[in-house]
C-alpha cells in the first residue's frame, strides 16, 4: 500500500483539487505540506461546488483525516471563515479530523499589508503575488521571527515575539513611508483568537508517524506548480516556497522513505495566473476559447488565467526535479472540437535549439516554442471514464504526450465531476 504525494506540473491551476479528492477515496489521512491560502481549489462532488483554500481538499469526505503540515503559512482568520462556510455546506470540521501542526507559521494582518505595500511599489516589476501576505510570512519564518501556532498557547511570552517581528516590520514599513504597525492591537487579536484555533493544534510528524506505523495510507497534497518552486521555477515570478515532490517530507516532518508514489497533474494545455515567461501563450481565438470552454478563473482571487499549448519540455522537466511515477492528465474534454492541436517539443534560445527551460530570467523571456502539430477530434470526451470511451486521435494524443515527457500517463480526467476519470495506474497500488 504505497503513500502517494500529488503535485502540479507546470504553473499550478493544474486540477489537483478534483484528483485529491479523487484519490481521497482510498486514502486515510491527506496532509497538505506548503504553501497558503493563495491556493485555491475547486471539488465539484454530485453537482456540489466546494471553494478550499487552506484546508486539505480530503476535508470533504467523511473518515478522513485532514492535516496541515509545518510546510504551510497559514492566516488563522481565513481559516475559520473557510471552515464556517463549509460547515454550512454540511461538511465537518472538528479536531477529530483535523489538525494543524504546532510549528506552523501564522499569516498576520502585517504580512498582508506588506505584500499590497511592495507590489504597488514596484510597478512594472511586479510579481503578482495574490496579495494574502504568504511571501512575507514565509521571510519572517526564515528570519527566525515569526510567530508559530503553538506561540497561542504561551501568552505570558507572546508580546515579546511580537516586538521581535515588529522590529523589523517597522523600519521597512517606516522606509516605505506607511504607518508604524500597532502591536498592542495585533496581541489583542491574536489573544481572541487563541481558543478557536488551539483545538486543532497537533504535533503533525509525530501523528503522521504513528498513522504509517498503523498501515494507513497518506496523500500528501502539494499546492501551486512545479514551475512556481522558489528554486527550480520561472524565478523571480514564483511562490515563496518549494513545490515539488520531496517538500512533501520536509512539510509534515515525515522521512522522505515515506513518499512511494509522485503523482503529477498536468492540463492537456498550459494555464497561467500572474506575471512572468509563458513560451506557448496564445493571444488568439484559440486562446480565448481554451479559456472560456476551461472556465479559466482563479478560485482564490478569479483573476483570469493566461491560455496556451502543451509545453512537453517544461512538464518534462518537472517530471525530473519532482521524480514524478505517473501523470494524471487533466481537462482533455477542453480540446474538443479542434482541428489541429500543438504541443510545444523544444525551444530556440537566441536561434540556438534548447531542450530545457533556461533558469536566468533573461533566457526564460527570450525562449521561443517550437510546435509539433497533432490531428484534433470532433467528437466529446467529456464525462468519458474509459479507453473505449475516448476518440482515437485523443488516445494518440495522450501516447505522444507521454512519449514527450518521459512519464506514463496513470489517470485522465474528463470533467470537474470526481467520476468522470479514466484510471490506468492506481496510485496507491504501486
Amino acid at each position: 500500500m504505497a503513500n502517494v504525494v500529488v503535485v502540479g506540473a507546470q504553473w499550478g491551476d493544474e486540477g489537483k483539487g478534483k484528483i485529491v479528492d479523487w484519490l481521497s477515496e482510498r486514502a486515510d489521512v491527506v496532509a497538505r505540506f506548503q504553501g497558503g491560502h493563495n491556493a485555491g481549489h475547486t471539488l465539484v462532488i454530485d453537482g456540489n461546488v466546494f471553494k478550499l483554500s487552506a484546508l486539505p481538499s480530503g476535508i470533504v469526505r467523511g473518515g478522513k483525516l485532514s492535516v496541515v503540515g509545518n510546510g504551510v503559512v497559514l492566516d488563522p482568520w481565513a481559516l475559520l471563515k473557510e471552515i464556517e462556510g463549509l460547515r454550512g455546506q454540511g461538511v465537518v470540521v472538528e479536531p477529530e479530523n483535523f489538525r494543524i501542526a504546532e510549528n506552523t507559521t501564522l499569516i498576520l494582518p502585517l504580512h498582508r499589508e506588506l505584500d499590497g505595500i511592495r507590489e504597488a511599489a514596484a510597478g512594472k516589476g511586479k510579481i503578482g503575488t495574490t496579495g494574502r501576505g504568504i511571501g512575507p510570512a514565509y521571510e519572517d519564518k526564515v528570519g527566525r521571527r515569526a510567530i508559530r501556532v503553538s506561540d497561542l498557547v504561551n501568552l505570558d511570552t507572546l508580546m515579546n515575539k511580537i516586538d521581535r517581528a515588529l522590529a523589523h516590520h517597522n523600519a521597512l514599513r517606516k522606509g516605505l513611508g506607511v504607518e508604524l504597525f500597532d502591536g498592542d492591537q495585533l496581541y489583542k487579536d491574536l489573544v481572541e483568537l487563541a481558543p478557536k484555533i488551539l483545538p486543532f493544534m497537533d504535533s503533525v510528524w509525530d501523528l503522521l508517524d504513528k498513522e504509517k506505523r498503523k498501515g494507513k495510507r497518506i496523500l500528501f497534497e502539494g499546492a501551486q506548480g512545479t514551475m512556481l518552486d522558489i528554486d527550480h521555477g520561472t524565478y523571480p515570478y514564483v511562490t515563496s516556497s518549494n513545490t515539488i515532490a520531496a517538500q512533501a517530507a520536509i512539510g509534515t516532518g515525515t522521512g522522505p522513505g515515506t513518499l512511494d508514489y509522485v503523482l503529477a497533474i498536468a492540463k492537456a494545455y498550459t494555464t497561467r495566473v500572474g506575471e512572468g515567461p509563458f513560451p506557448t501563450e496564445l493571444f488568439d481565438d484559440i486562446g480565448q476559447r481554451l479559456g472560456e470552454r476551461g472556465h479559466e478563473f482563479g478560485t482564490v482571487t478569479g483573476r483570469q488565467r493566461r491560455c496556451g499549448w502543451f509545453d512537453a519540455v517544461m512538464v518534462r522537466q518537472a517530471m525530473k526535479t519532482s521524480g514524478v511515477t505517473g501523470v494524471a492528465l487533466t481537462k482533455l474534454d477542453v480540446l474538443d472540437g479542434l482541428d489541429e492541436i500543438k504541443v510545444c517539443v523544444g525551444y530556440e534560445l537566441d536561434g540556438k535549439p534548447v531542450e530545457r527551460f533556461p533558469a536566468s530570467m533573461g533566457a526564460q523571456a527570450r525562449v521561443k516554442p517550437v510546435y509539433k502539430t497533432f490531428e484534433g477530434w470532433q467528437e466529446s470526451t467529456e464525462g468519458a471514464r474509459s479507453w473505449d470511451e475516448l476518440p482515437a486521435a485523443a488516445v494518440k494524443y495522450i501516447r505522444q504526450i507521454e512519449q514527450l515527457i518521459e512519464t506514463p500517463v496513470s489517470l485522465v480526467s474528463t470533467s470537474p465531476e470526481r467520476e468522470d476519470t479514466i484510471l490506468i495506474k492506481d496510485p496507491f497500488e504501486d
